[in-house]
């Protein structure tokens, strides 16, 4: 019984070590005063950081030039990143 469950344990461990090495990226909205600016901009924040609470603060801590977050719209996997680039332009993995 117990090397049956062998390889099914072996086949779990791969599936999750695939998961957590998986990259995570949010898209966000921020703002400049004086004058008043705005962006869009997609970053990416990591696996241990894929909800939109722990996206906001690495968001936060990386944005720089005085852009302060407005909000995470979303947090996506590689998958949703071509559909962003257009939108995001320079602020595209920019942080």
């Amino acid at each position: 019984m117990r090397i049956a469950l062998l390889p099914l344990a072996l086949v779990a461990a791969l599936t999750l070590a695939d998961a957590a090495g998986a990259a995570c990226y949010a898209d966000y909205k921020a703002k400049k005063d004086d004058p008043l600016r705005l962006h869009y901009g997609v970053i990416e924040v990591g696996d241990g950081n894929c909800s939109a609470g722990a996206a906001a603060s690495v968001i936060r801590g990386r944005l720089g030039d005085g852009w302060q977050l407005l909000e995470v719209e979303s947090v996506f996997g590689p998958e949703g990143l071509e559909q962003r680039k257009g939108r995001a332009g320079e602020f595209f993995l920019r942080y």
